[in-house]
C-alpha cells in the first residue's frame, strides 16, 4: 500500500475500458493499468506490489489465462488475488476463469456498484489474510527465539553440569568439547549405514553430541584418593572407580523424573553415561554387554573418549602420538569397538585430527 491506498492493477487491451475502470476506481484506490498481458506481468513485479488485479481475458499475444497461469507459477506474485473481468458470460467460462485461479468474476457491461463490492470484498480478504500471515510469521518467530532460548539454556546447564565432574579431575582440559565433536562426527558419518540409518537422525545426533559431555557426570561420586591418584590402582580402588558409570546413570534417571514429559538428551545421556565402558565382546563394565545390546549412543561414546584419553597426557601415562591411538582404535575393532564404528573412524580420521588440534589442551 501507499499513502493507505491498496493499489489495484487494471489490464485490458481496449482504452475504453481501463478508462471507465480507472475513473470508477481512482478516487478510493491507487490504480495502475496495462494494456497487455505482458505489460501486466511486469507491473506485478514492480513496487508497489499490486494488492488485487482486474484482468480482461480476451487479449491478443497473452490472454487472461495466460496471465493468470504466469501469476500463480510465480512466488512472488502467486498470491495476489485476480478478477477476471470479461463478456464472456457462459457458465462454463465462469468456472474455467476460477479453477485457473481466479478470486471472482465480473461479466461486461459493468455496472460500477457490482465492480466496486467485489473490489472491496476482495481487498478486505486479502488485508485479513496478510494479518493472519504476518501473525503466523511472528508466532512462528517468536517460537523459533524461545526454542533457541531453551536449546541455550540446555546446553549451557550440560556443560555446567559436566564442567563439575571435569573440576573433580583437571587434567581432562577441552576432552568435553574433543569428545562431543568426535562422537556427531562419528554419528554423521554412520548415519546412512543400514545398521545405524534408523536411529541416527539429525535430531538425534544433535542430541547425542549435546549429551556427550555428561558421559563421566558419575565420577562426582568417586572418592579423591581414587579418582587422582598418581599410580595404578589396586583391584579394589579399580571397582570403585567402575562404579562411576552407574554412579552417572543414576544421577541422570533422577533428573529423568524430575521432569514433566521424557527429555531426549537425557534419555540418550544416561544411556552414554551407564554404558560407555562397555565393550563389543563383552568384557567390559558395569553389565558385561556384547554387541548390540550394548545402546548405539555408547558404543559410539566409547571410541570416542578411548581415542581422546589415548592422545591426552594423564597423571598416569604420557600422550601417544595420533597415528598410534589410531593404530590402538583399530586393533580393538571386533574386541572393545564395534567394527562398523571403527571403520568409520578410520574414514573420518583427518576430521578426528583437525578436532584434536583445534580443541588441543
Amino acid at each position: 500500500m501507499t499513502n493507505g491506498q491498496p493499489t489495484v492493477l487494471i489490464v485490458d487491451d481496449t482504452p475504453e475500458n481501463l478508462s471507465i475502470l480507472g475513473e470508477l476506481l481512482q478516487p478510493t484506490y491507487r490504480v495502475r493499468a496495462a494494456n497487455s498481458g505482458r505489460r501486466a506481468l511486469q507491473i506485478a513485479h514492480s513496487h508497489p506490489t499490486p494488492d488485487l488485479i482486474l484482468l480482461d481475458v480476451m487479449m491478443p499475444d497473452m490472454d487472461g489465462y495466460g496471465v493468470i497461469a504466469a501469476l500463480r507459477a510465480d512466488p512472488v506474485t502467486s498470491q495476489i488475488p485476480v478478477i477476471f473481468v470479461t463478456a464472456m458470460d457462459a457458465t462454463e467460462d465462469e468456472e474455467h476463469g476460477l479453477d485457473c485461479g481466479a478470486v471472482d468474476y465480473i461479466t461486461k457491461p459493468l455496472r460500477p456498484a457490482i465492480v466496486l463490492a467485489r473490489v472491496r470484498t476482495q481487498l478486505e480478504l486479502k488485508r485479513a489474510r496478510d494479518f493472519l500471515s504476518d501473525q503466523n510469521s511472528y508466532l512462528e518467530a517468536e517460537v523459533a527465539h524461545r526454542m533457541g532460548e531453551n536449546q541455550l539454556i540446555q546446553q549451557v546447564s550440560i556443560h555446567a553440569l559436566a564442567r563439575l565432574a571435569e573440576t573433580r579431575d583437571p587434567e581432562t582440559g577441552n576432552h568435553l568439547r574433543r569428545t562431543q565433536q568426535y562422537v556427531r562426527t562419528l554419528a554423521q558419518a554412520l548415519a546412512d549405514h543400514p545398521r545405524f540409518a534408523a536411529f541416527l537422525d539429525p535430531r538425534t545426533i544433535d542430541a547425542l553430541a549435546q549429551s556427550a559431555p555428561l558421559h563421566d557426570i558419575g565420577k562426582v561420586g568417586i572418592p579423591d584418593h581414587v579418582l587422582l591418584k598418581p599410580g595404578k590402582l589396586t583391584p579394589e580402588e579399580w571397582e570403585i572407580m567402575k562404579t562411576h558409570a552407574k554412579l552417572g546413570s543414576d544421577a541422570i534417571e533422577l533428573a529423568e523424573r524430575d521432569a514433566e514429559k521424557p527429555v531426549e538428551f537425557l534419555a540418550i545421556a544416561k544411556q552414554i553415561a551407564h554404558y560407555h565402558h562397555e565393550k563389543w565382546d563383552g568384557s567390559g563394565y558395569p553389565e558385561g554387554l556384547r554387541g548390540d545390546a550394548i545402546p548405539i549412543a555408547a558404543r559410539l561414546m566409547a571410541l570416542a573418549d578411548v581415542f581422546d584419553a589415548l592422545i591426552c597426557k594423564r597423571i598416569y601415562k604420557p600422550p601417544f602420538p595420533l597415528e598410534q591411538a589410531h593404530a590402538m582404535i583399530v586393533e580393538g575393532s571386533g574386541s572393545h569397538f564395534d567394527p562398523d564404528i571403527v571403520q568409520a573412524f578410520t574414514s573420518q580420521f583427518a576430521t578426528f585430527k583437525a578436532i584434536a588440534d583445534a580443541y588441543s589442551d
